[in-house]
C-alpha cells in the first residue's frame, strides 16, 4: 500500500524508524509540535494534510494514517476522502509505549506523571532548568524583576501537580544522554525519576496495514471522528 503518516513533529525519530522498516510505501508528513495546546488548531492544520490523497507524483494513497491521539479533542470532526487510520488512544504517548493498556496502567500508579522522549526533549518546551531560566530572563525583560518573579510563581505552580519526570526508551543510540538529561530535570523539579522501555509495535501495525479493531479506528470515506471516553474505545467514527 501506499500511506500517508500525518504526525507531530515530536515523533519524528519514530515514525522514521517505523517508516523505514514497513512493508509499504509510507510519506511521512510531519506536523508543528505544540498544536495539542490549540485543539481547534489542530484540527484545522491535521484537516489540511488529510486534504492531500496523492503523493507530488499524483499517485493516491490507499489511507491516511494519524500520529495522533484524542489530543484534547483536537482530532474529533476530522474526516477524508480516503480511508483514516487513528491508533485508539488519548495522545502520542500510546504510540511510543506500544498500547493504550500499558499507558492507562502506569498513569494509575504513577499519579502526577509528565513524559520525556527524544522528541520532546529536542522540542525544548520540556518542564527542565534550562526553560526556566529562559523564561524568567524574558519575564524580567518585559516586565521587570519583581513582576517576572511574581510571574513565575504563578508559572510554576502547576509542577506542583506532578510528581514523576518519566523517559520513555525507544534504545536510540543516544538515549543515555536524554535519560541524564530528564534526571537531571526530575532533580531541579523536585520529581520522582522513573524509565520506561518503549515499544514500536503500535506504530508498526499502524504502517503495516494490521488495523485491528481493538488498537484502531478505521474512518471510512465521509465518517468524521469523535470521542468515546465512556468506553475503552476512546474514539470512534459517525
Amino acid at each position: 500500500m501506499r500511506l500517508q503518516f500525518i504526525v507531530c513533529k515530536v515523533m519524528q525519530r519514530e515514525a522514521y524508524f517505523c517508516a523505514a522498516r514497513s512493508k509499504n510505501v509510507v510519506d511521512v508528513v510531519l506536523m508543528e509540535q505544540g498544536l495539542h495546546d490549540e485543539p481547534d488548531r489542530l484540527r484545522s492544520e491535521v484537516q489540511k494534510a488529510l486534504d492531500v490523497t496523492a503523493d507530488i507524483q499524483g499517485r493516491p494513497y490507499d489511507a491516511s494514517l494519524l500520529g495522533y491521539g484524542l489530543c484534547s479533542n483536537g482530532i474529533v470532526g476530522l474526516s477524508a476522502k480516503i480511508p483514516v487510520v487513528v491508533p485508539r488512544g488519548h495522545d502520542c504517548v500510546t504510540l511510543l509505549l506500544g498500547s493504550k493498556d500499558k499507558y492507562q496502567e502506569y498513569f494509575n500508579s504513577h499519579r502526577g506523571v509528565y513524559w520525556y522522549s527524544p522528541g520532546w526533549i529536542e522540542s525544548g518546551t520540556q518542564p527542565s532548568k534550562q526553560r526556566y531560566e529562559a523564561l524568567l530572563k524574558d519575564y524580567k525583560q518585559k516586565y521587570g524583576q519583581d513582576n517576572a518573579q511574581y510571574l513565575m510563581e504563578v508559572e510554576q505552580t502547576w509542577i506542583k501537580e506532578y510528581n514523576w519526570a518519566t523517559y520513555i526508551d525507544w534504545g536510540f543510540d543516544n538515549c543515555n544522554e536524554y535519560k541524564e538529561y530528564t534526571k537531571r530535570c526530575a532533580e531541579f523539579l523536585n520529581w520522582n525519576y522513573d524509565e520506561l522501555k518503549g515499544d514500536p509495535g503500535l506504530c508498526r501495525r499502524l504502517l503495516d496495514g494490521q488495523w485491528n479493531n481493538s488498537e484502531f479506528l478505521v474512518v471510512k470515506p465521509g465518517q468524521k471522528i469523535n470521542e468515546d471516553l465512556p468506553n475503552d474505545s476512546i474514539i470512534k467514527a459517525e
